[in-house]
């Protein structure tokens, strides 16, 4: 099982839903969002699933840079043009690390 099916089943048994998976505005050089979920209440959430073999250069959460937060942003906000009244959201992330195991940082960054 790969780091993404790892974090979509530790989710889904969170009693998140999945809405898509790798989503990926058009155009060069966009980052992928790689699973959008839904919770009970409502709140769209944009998860980034990070894997590392080990905790150099600070393991699979530190390795989400400014940069990729920005891109990982403006992924979303294309996304969000479906909508016509934007859900809440935020952005999790999903580090998973052999010492760690799978962690789960909610609201793990914002928008601004």
């Amino acid at each position: 099982m790969d780091a993404e099916d790892a974090a979509l089943k530790h989710l889904l048994a969170a009693g998140l839903v999945l809405v898509m998976r790798n989503y990926r505005p058009p155009g060069r050089g966009r980052a992928d969002i790689d699973l959008v979920m839904r919770e009970p209440a409502g709140t769209l959430v944009f998860v980034e699933v990070r894997s590392r073999s080990g905790q150099r250069h600070g393991g699979a959460a530190a390795s989400i840079d400014a940069f990729k937060r920005r891109r990982l942003v403006q992924a979303a906000q294309h996304f969000l043009l479906r909508y016509r009244h934007w859900p809440p959201c935020r952005f999790d992330v999903v580090a998973m690390d052999p010492e760690q195991g799978i962690t789960w940082l909610r609201a793990a960054f914002d928008a601004t």
